[in-house]
């Protein structure tokens, strides 16, 4: 009789299914943001030439939470409670106002899609070498600043040019050659851009993946309407670093037969918007026009940020001049939507819940090889000297939930065993044939 064969067949799966769960639940958990890689850049694909087609990605902090709090988490518009009306003209599919004081958030659309940033990551370019560089130090230009594609300064071959002159080109003309240049002396592009995504990461701006020095577009390179605003804040809060952002204009030396020449700042707001402190304009064709700002009022500070804007019908630096205005208009004491982190904060918690993953790791390890008794053993490391209440999530031994499991499944395999004998006691003696025998 082939009848049997199913029923082994069953009985068998339960039984390595019961082993399975015993395994599943006495396995060491491993630490889940270890998992979580940060995006890259990807430099052998073709560089984009377009927005993402179907909007960009959404970013997030490594253990999947929202940065900044999860009603952030939103692909469309939040605002608090109360707001006034928001301003007609603003097309920036990302954008995010807040209090660059309290770091309360009034407003966003999009906080956390991850948008090519253009040369606004001139802001986190600034923010990571102006600590390490002199200003003092005197760099010289080579070719290669020289052929750099996209906006330049002009610089020239053979220049000599201190450090503090290349910042304040850097931010008021966005200049591509600048950028190479300050990397150069900073030990290279690749390092500087390991600082760069290192610095962001200090900041909680995850959203934020830098790829070239300059913001020129890569594949993977990113930053996020929140992220801006978390690099702009921490730039208006360093003295040297937002004199260098209110410089209006500034005399590029001559070099050789190349005469020296102006240059003047690209934030227009600096001069047409009172109380504004320092922006950071950028543009090409992936990010198309992207712009972060911060402007005082009353004591009160503010950052906006737009992210792929358009010139018509609105200039993206009116959308910001609308939506500070808007922001002004808010109540100072108005709940916000989220907040901007403070640096090293996620850091910090990324670092709490890893050592609290790995305890409970080390907990589950020492229950499996006590039998469960470690239950009962004093949480000295947490400083308490308590011992675990029975049922507590910690006090569980997991030989218990994976004993019961098991039984359940020994148990089924059992009463199905049983019925299948007694019918078989009951049967004729002689079947008729089963016309379905894998024929």
């Amino acid at each position: 009789m082939r009848r049997p064969l199913p029923l082994r067949r069953l009985t068998a799966v339960l039984l390595v299914a019961g082993l399975w769960v015993i395994g599943l639940l006495l396995a060491p958990a491993g630490p889940a943001i270890a998992e979580w890689s940060r995006p890259t850049v990807d430099p052998s694909a073709p560089t984009p030439t377009t927005p993402h087609p179907d909007g960009p990605p959404q970013g997030s902090a490594p253990d999947g939470s929202t940065v900044g709090g999860e009603r952030l988490d939103t692909r469309g518009l939040v605002t608090v409670a109360g707001a006034p009306p928001l301003p007609e003209g603003i097309d920036a599919r990302g954008w995010l106002v807040a209090d660059a004081g309290t770091g309360a958030v009034l407003g966003a659309r999009d906080p956390h899609g991850r948008y090519y940033p253009a040369s606004t990551l001139k802001a986190l370019t600034l923010l990571t070498l102006v600590p390490v560089l002199d200003p003092a130090l005197v760099v010289e230009s080579t070719v290669e600043d020289e052929a750099i594609e996209g906006s330049r300064v002009g610089l020239v071959r053979g220049g000599q040019y201190p450090v503090d002159l290349l910042f304040r080109a850097l931010v008021m003309q966005s200049g591509n050659d600048v950028a190479n240049a300050l990397a150069r002396a900073a030990g290279g592009v690749g390092t500087t851009l390991a600082a760069m995504n290192e610095t962001a990461a200090h900041l909680g701006a995850h959203d934020t993946v830098a790829g070239t020095p300059s913001g020129l577009d890569v594949a993977g390179q990113s930053s996020s309407p929140y992220d801006l605003a978390l690099i702009l804040r921490q730039l208006v809060t360093d003295p040297y670093s937002l004199d260098l952002l209110q410089t209006r204009t500034a005399q590029m030396p001559t070099v050789g037969t190349y005469e020296g020449y102006q240059i003047q700042n690209q934030n227009t707001l600096l001069s047409s918007y009172p109380g504004t402190l320092a922006g950071k304009t950028g543009f090409t064709d992936a990010a198309r026009h992207t712009f972060v700002v911060a402007a005082e009022r009353d004591g009160r500070r503010l950052v906006v940020s737009v992210m792929q804007a358009e010139r018509r019908p609105v200039h993206e630096l009116e959308q910001a001049r609308r939506l500070l205005d808007w922001g002004f208009a808010v109540p100072a004491d108005a709940e916000p939507v989220g907040r901007l982190v403070e640096p090293g904060e996620v850091a910090a918690a990324m670092e709490a819940a890893e050592a609290a993953e790995q305890m409970a790791a080390e907990k589950t390890a020492a229950m499996a090889t006590s039998g469960g008794t470690a239950a009962a053993t004093p949480d000295t490391r947490a400083g308490t000297g308590s011992v675990a209440a029975p049922g507590s999530a910690t006090g569980t031994a997991p030989l218990v939930p994976a004993g019961l499991a098991a039984g359940a499944l020994v148990i089924v395999a059992a009463t199905v065993i049983g019925r299948r004998r007694a019918v078989r006691r009951i049967a004729p003696p002689e079947p008729a044939p089963d016309l379905h025998d894998g024929r």
